[in-house]
Order: structure tokens, then C-alpha cells, then sequence
């Protein structure tokens, strides 16, 4: 069979890059082209378009780049339309892929939506277009069955592919060989993860910096996103030589006593692995964050770890909150009390328990070559 598989970010094509194997071992005659990154290339797919040359985020990126990006739409209508595949598989990006799911239900082609779009969070309204558009939906978090259920929409709960990801990694901790790979000091390691994107990286990382400064006790690593070079961090490091590491998040925070992460799928890359975090994040200007809050987001917290839990196992220093002051305050509680640093291993667990069972790729492809073939 064919598939035509469109991921616009770096999660997306390590989540496709990991279904298309999977495939595979089902499908060995399977061809694949669509959008993605270079796991997805390596994988097995004829990648038309990188990511990096998609990511445009916030407002004012998508106004200054819309030539670029009706290009790219108008590309992949065409080239979609010659692939004639068997299925559209979307991963994530609903700006960019629920138009294409429009397109190709259009046009006759069957879509499956791989890991949903955070309607729940916010711009709820997309959930109609998902339903009108979407023929199945893979999810990979647990409360959203009952969201979609509010709706009428029955989804396919998969389990989340983090664990796949994170346990494919995953080794025996060894300390001195990962300080001497990147000719670091015998010194507890406080992780420092400020995003992928340049404008959360930006206005989140000088702040981060001097709070990890107040522990001299500890060195600091900076993780650093693929499609960012050093000079891109000189300026917000105020003169700090603080190491960044590419391509090594996973074991970064396997050898960390504690980090500092922007809120995103890396809070749940953080707690999978079991290293107590602070949760922070800042949009400016201040007031677009207070109207979006107010009109579309609907969740009472922002952290994957929180909203799975439904309590709050991480504290999320969001907006206001986002003070070097309470980042060090935070930080303090985790490497000084042993109590609370115990309390949210403890809330990690239970959390583990609602995400189930590795496997999350595998289970997603068998289900969909078996809907293929009925």
C-alpha cells in the first residue's frame, strides 16, 4: 500500500519516523512519501518538504512567511493528488494538516490523524472539522477518549509513543562515560530545556540560566533543539559558559538531578524518565497570553504531566509566575526536601500508570493496516 505522511515538527517526525517502521514490518512492500524530518528519511520515506522549512509559529512568523506557506499547500494538494496513496496520515500540525485532511476527503482519499491536535487545550472548534474530515483518529493521551466522546467521535487509544521513543534510548546510566563524551565535570547535572522554538528559547533561557547559577553545587546543561546552532544562544546566555548538548535530551535528563523545562511534550519526556522538574513558560506580549487564556484555553493547567494527572504533580511557573525569585524557590524544594522531591517521583508513577503499556507505535500501525484492508 501507499502512504502519504505529513509531520510539520521534530516530535512529529521521531512519532512517524518510529509508525512508519512499525508499518513496515507489516507492510514490507509499504511506500511512503509526504512531509517530515530526516528520522522519518531514514526510515524509509521519500521526504518532499523538512520541517525546519515549516515551522512557522505565532502570528507575526505566519503574516511575513503566508507566500511560503500557500506554496507549500499548494504543492502538496498536487502532489498528493499524483501519489494517489491509500491513505493521508496526519501527525499533529492542525494548522497545516487539518487543511489537508479538507483537501483530501475532497477528494476521495482516505485520512487517519495520528496523535490529535490539543483541541482540548484550546481552539476547541477544531474538533468539527476533525469529524467531518478525519476518518480515524490515533490518540495517544488517556482523557481524550472521553473528550472526542463528548462528541459523538470514537478515537483509536493507542498509548503514548514517548515510551517507545524514550525506552528505545533508554541504557544503564553510566555517569563517566556521558561526562567524558562531553568533557564535563564530576558534579550533579541541573538540566536546563527551554524549547525548540526561538521565541520561547529566547525569553525563557536567561532567566532559567540565573536561576541554575544560585546552585553552584550543580553544573548545568543546556539541551540544546536540532535546528539551532550555538550562535543562536550566545545572546541570551548573559556571557554564561554553560555547555549545549545536541541530540542527547533523553540521556541529558537520565543524568540529572533536576531540570528546568519549558511546558510542552518535554514535561513528559521529564517525568517518563523520572527527574523531578519546574515547569515554566512565558508568551509575549503578556496580553495576547491573557486573551488566549481567556477565550480558548480550557484546561486548568498547561503541563501534560498535570492535565494526565488531573492535579498538580509539577509546579507550572506560567506568565507572572515565570520569576527568577520562584524558579529558584521551586528549584529549592526539589534539591533540599527530599519529602516533596519524593512526592512527585510518587505522582510519576501514578501517572505512568494512565499512559499503560509501551508499544504505542506497534499497536498503532497493526490498527491501521488492519482498517486498510477491511
Amino acid at each position: 500500500m501507499k502512504y502519504y505522511v505529513l509531520a510539520g515538527e521534530a516530535s512529529g517526525d521521531l512519532h512517524a519516523s518510529n509508525l512508519i517502521k512499525e508499518i513496515l514490518l507489516i507492510d514490507p512492500n509499504a511506500q511512503f512519501r509526504g512531509f517530515g524530518g530526516d528520522l522519518m528519511e531514514n526510515a524509509g520515506m521519500t521526504v518532499l518538504k523538512h520541517y525546519r522549512d515549516m515551522a512557522f509559529m505565532g502570528i507575526v512568523p505566519v503574516i511575513m512567511n503566508i507566500r511560503t506557506i500557500q506554496k507549500n499547500f499548494r504543492f502538496c494538494e498536487q502532489d498528493l493528488l499524483s501519489f494517489a496513496p491509500d491513505v493521508l496520515i496526519l501527525v499533529d500540525y492542525p494548522g497545516f494538516n487539518l487543511r489537508m485532511a479538507k483537501f483530501a476527503k475532497a477528494h476521495g482519499i482516505r485520512t487517519f490523524y495520528y496523535i490529535s491536535p490539543k483541541v482540548w487545550a484550546w481552539k476547541e472548534k477544531r474538533v468539527h472539522k476533525i469529524i467531518a474530515y478525519v476518518d480515524e483518529m490515533f490518540t495517544i493521551l488517556p482523557f481524550e477518549t472521553e473528550f472526542f466522546k463528548k462528541y459523538d467521535f470514537r478515537v483509536n487509544y493507542v498509548g503514548n509513543p514517548l515510551l517507545d521513543a524514550i525506552l528505545a534510548q533508554k541504557k544503564t546510566p553510566d555517569f563517566q562515560k556521558f561526562a567524558s563524551e562531553n568533557n564535563l565535570p564530576d558534579k550533579p547535572i541541573l538540566a536546563l530545556l527551554p524549547g525548540s522554538r526561538k521565541a520561547e528559547i529566547s525569553v525563557l533561557l536567561p532567566t532559567m540560566i540565573k536561576a541554575a547559577q544560585e546552585f553552584p553545587d550543580f553544573q548545568c546543561l543546556i539541551a540544546g533543539a536540532p535546528n539551532m546552532g550555538k550562535e543562536f544562544y550566545e545572546p541570551f546566555m548573559n556571557g554564561a559558559n554553560i555547555p549545549i548538548v545536541w541530540g542527547k535530551t533523553y540521556e541529558i535528563l537520565v543524568h540529572s538531578r533536576a531540570a528546568i523545562v519549558s511546558s510542552g511534550t518535554a514535561t513528559l519526556e521529564t517525568a517518563i524518565l523520572n527527574v523531578p522538574q519546574v515547569v515554566v513558560y512565558q508568551m509575549t506580549p503578556n496580553w495576547l497570553f491573557i486573551f488566549l487564556k481567556k477565550f480558548f484555553l480550557k484546561t486548568r493547567f498547561v503541563s501534560l504531566v498535570n492535565i494526565i494527572l488531573g492535579r498538580e504533580a509539577v509546579v507550572e511557573l506560567i506568565q507572572g509566575d515565570f520569576t527568577l525569585r520562584k524558579v529558584v524557590s521551586e528549584l529549592e524544594r526539589i534539591v533540599r526536601n527530599p519529602e516533596n522531591e519524593q512526592r512527585m517521583l510518587n505522582d510519576y508513577k501514578d501517572m505512568m500508570v494512565k499512559l499503560g503499556e509501551p508499544g504505542a507505535s506497534k499497536r498503532a500501525a497493526r490498527l491501521m493496516v488492519e482498517k486498510l484492508n477491511q
